[in-house]
């Protein structure tokens, strides 16, 4: 499983060990991924605002670090770690597999930062660049700059401003999980053009940003 994990992030491990201890959860044993999630948020911040200052030289420092920001946030990693199908390859305890502990946001976010972490350790900070940079090569290419940033939310709302239709409407679905580690299931709403889009996420406000980010894709396809 490890093997198929190292061709997705298309990095080959030295000492394997470290790849399984990210991808151990604190539920299941010891050593677990906290340390590793602690390196690896600090490289994927520096990865990213290497990037950011190297490919857009007139971008302000706000902005800058406006786009970090959003690109290093629970949501972004989740759906990277979503691409690799990472929730099928985390060690979890029992408790956390039967409460949907594969598909939790936080853990899938957490396990992706560990797995950065281990990369460094690996492979030093070189190596730790390639794999974050050929991940997220598809947000980078969708930064426009001097554009301000908005979120899902805000873009969708403006859309139906400007064209005089009423608001989107957010109803929570389904919660699941404990009150400490809660999975948020909101569905969006927008029924003057007949659109609905669900949306999963550690809390309702990351929850409704993901469904308002899957009806503006739906809104794209429409046309």
């Amino acid at each position: 499983m490890t093997h198929f994990l190292e061709r997705a992030v298309d990095y080959r491990f030295v000492d394997v060990s470290l790849l399984n201890t990210a991808l151990t959860h604190r539920s299941h044993s010891s050593p677990h991924n906290e340390r590793l999630e602690f390196l690896g948020d600090s490289v994927l911040d520096a990865v990213i605002a290497q990037q950011l200052y190297e490919r857009f030289p007139r971008m302000s420092e706000g902005d800058m670090s406006r786009l970090r920001a959003n690109l290093v946030r629970q949501d972004s990693l989740h759906q990277l770690a979503l691409s690799l199908s990472l929730g099928e390859h985390l060690r979890l305890g029992e408790g956390e597999l039967k409460s949907g502990g594969a598909s939790r946001p936080s853990i899938l976010a957490d396990a992706l930062e560990a797995v950065f972490g281990a990369v460094w350790l690996d492979g030093g900070f070189d190596g730790a660049s390639r794999v974050i940079v050929r991940l997220y090569e598809g947000m980078f290419a969708g930064i426009v700059p001097g554009k301000p940033a908005k979120d899902a939310k805000t873009c969708l709302q403006e859309y139906l401003q400007g064209k005089r239709l009423p608001l989107p409407k957010y109803v929570l679905a389904a919660t699941d999980g404990k009150a400490h580690a809660q999975l948020f299931t909101i569905v969006c709403e927008v029924d003057s053009l007949r659109i609905t889009a669900e949306g999963q996420g550690s809390s309702r406000r990351a929850a409704e940003q993901i469904a308002a980010e899957r009806a503006l894709e739906k809104l794209q396809v429409h046309g």
